[in-house]
C-alpha cells in the first residue's frame, strides 16, 4: 500500500514538474520574442523608408546628421502630411510634439487647438533612422479602428412637446461631459496614438483610465500569444501616450471620422 503511494506521489510530482517546466520555456520565448518585435520593427522602418541614393552617385553621409537638414527634414514632412490631408475635405489631427499642441484642422485651416500636459513616444521612433521616420511620417496615418471610454456618437432622445406644459427634459442625456475620457486610435500602419485625460479626479478617471489600460494590455497579450503559438514573431505597435484637458479630449474624438487622418511632428 505504502508502495502504491509513493509511485503516485512521484507520478504527481514529474506531472507538477513537466507542467511548470513547460510555461517556463513559454514564458522564456514569450520574452524572447517581445523583446526581437522592437528590433524587426525598426529594421522594416528602415528598410521601407530610408534613403536610396541614386545609382553612380555619391553623398556625404553627414549631412543626415546635421542638425539643420535634421530640421528641415522634420518640417517638410510635416507640410507634406498636411497638406494631404487638406484634400480629403473632412476634419484631421496635426499632432505637433515638438510644441506640445494637438490642432483639429478642415482643408488645412485650424478649427480648435489643444494643449498636452504629457507625450510619451516609443522607442522605435527614436531609435530608428531619422530619415525614415521623416520619410515615414510625410504621409498622414489613418485610423483603422479605436477604443474609447466614452461614446463616438452621442444618443440623445428627444421629445418635441406640444406646448411649455408638455415640456420634458431629455431622457438620454449625453453623460460624457462627466464620464472619464480616455481612448485609443490605431493606425493602419500599426502604430498607436493613446489619449488620456490630464485631471485623475474628474469623472473618476483615474479608476477608469487603470481598467482601460488592463482592458488594452489583455488584448496586446492575446494577440502576441496567438502569433507565439503559429511561431511567428509578433507585431509590435509603436505607441505615442498623450494627455490633455477632458473637454479638448472629447472634442477631438468625437470630431475626428472613422477612418479620420493624422498627422505627426516630433
Amino acid at each position: 500500500m505504502e508502495e502504491e503511494i509513493k509511485q503516485e506521489t512521484g507520478k504527481m510530482r514529474m506531472v507538477i514538474s513537466a507542467v511548470a517546466v513547460f510555461f517556463l520555456l513559454i514564458v522564456i520565448y514569450y520574452t524572447i520574442m517581445a523583446l526581437i518585435s522592437p528590433s524587426v520593427r525598426i529594421s522594416a522602418i528602415n528598410s521601407e523608408f530610408g534613403y536610396i541614393p541614386p545609382e553612380n552617385t555619391t553623398i556625404d553621409e553627414r549631412i543626415f546628421s546635421d542638425s539643420a537638414f535634421v530640421r528641415l527634414n522634420r518640417d517638410m514632412a510635416f507640410t507634406k502630411a498636411r497638406i494631404a490631408m487638406a484634400g480629403t475635405d473632412s476634419i484631421c489631427l496635426a499632432l505637433n510634439l515638438s510644441d506640445s499642441t494637438a490642432i483639429l484642422e478642415i482643408n488645412g485651416v485650424e478649427v480648435h487647438r489643444a494643449k498636452l500636459s504629457y507625450l510619451h513616444i516609443s522607442k522605435v521612433i527614436k531609435k530608428a533612422d531619422e530619415y525614415a521616420v521623416s520619410s515615414m511620417l510625410a504621409v498622414p496615418f489613418t485610423i483603422k479602428e479605436d477604443f474609447s471610454t466614452i461614446k463616438k456618437e452621442p444618443l440623445m432622445i428627444k421629445i418635441a412637446p406640444k406646448d411649455t406644459s408638455e415640456y420634458k427634459p431629455d431622457i438620454l442625456p449625453d453623460t460624457a461631459r462627466i464620464e472619464a475620457v480616455n481612448y485609443m486610435f490605431e493606425m493602419d500602419n500599426g502604430f498607436r496614438l493613446y489619449v488620456y485625460q490630464q485631471n485623475h479626479e474628474e469623472g473618476g478617471g483615474g479608476l477608469r483610465r487603470y481598467f482601460f489600460d488592463v482592458n488594452d494590455r489583455f488584448k496586446n497579450i492575446a494577440a502576441i500569444f496567438g502569433k507565439i503559438l503559429i511561431f511567428r514573431v509578433p507585431e509590435y505597435h509603436p505607441a505615442i501616450r498623450i494627455r490633455m484637458d477632458r473637454a479638448d479630449a472629447r472634442i477631438i474624438y468625437r470630431a475626428l471620422p472613422r477612418h479620420g487622418q493624422i498627422a505627426l511632428y516630433r
